[in-house]
């Protein structure tokens, strides 16, 4: 009887353990890193919380970083500062088609030939239950059913996805 209590309670634990990271604090940890690594250009760091499905539309890890990569650096050359990247809020956490799911906005703030842009955006985070982490996905991809059945094949959700918004302005020398 005694060892049974024991099994329960390792069960219990076990369960509360995983569970755990899956909330809303640890979306919000791995957003923050996320953002973090992007703004620092940390393209690997950033590709490890990317949704793998995406990896593999881009042709794979390697693709996908020297894509980043070249993009960055021609923008830097252009002028392209990051200056802020900040996660403003992570939404509770829902089980949908077995996965857990949230929803992450975030604001960019660049300046870019002249210009300062400031930019709201929004990330789906769905947990990577193999590895404990969240990966993200930009919702504004989520508009293209073409690209959504690829990557999240007969993707439903209840999570309500705002719209990005972008503006501009022009930064006085």
């Amino acid at each position: 009887m005694q060892s049974n209590y024991k099994l329960v309670l390792l069960l219990f634990l076990g369960l509360s353990l995983n569970a755990f990271a899956q909330t809303k604090a640890d979306a919000l940890r791995d957003a923050k890193i996320t953002s973090k690594a992007a703004k620092e250009m940390d393209f690997d760091l950033v590709l490890k919380h990317t949704l793998p499905s995406v990896l593999d539309m881009m042709g794979g890890k390697d693709a996908a970083l020297s894509v980043l990569k070249a993009t960055f650096e021609g923008m830097e050359d252009q002028g392209f500062v990051f200056e802020k990247a900040n996660v403003v809020s992570v939404s509770e956490v829902v089980e949908e088609q077995g996965q857990y799911r949230c929803l992450v906005e975030s604001y960019k703030q660049m300046l870019m030939s002249g210009q300062r842009i400031s930019s709201t955006s929004h990330l789906l985070g769905i947990y990577n239950e193999a590895d404990n982490y969240w990966w993200f996905i930009e919702t504004k991809q989520l508009n293209n059913n073409a690209m959504t059945t690829e990557i999240l094949p007969n993707f439903k959700t209840g999570i309500e996805i705002p719209e990005d918004s972008v503006s501009m302005e022009a930064v006085k020398s």
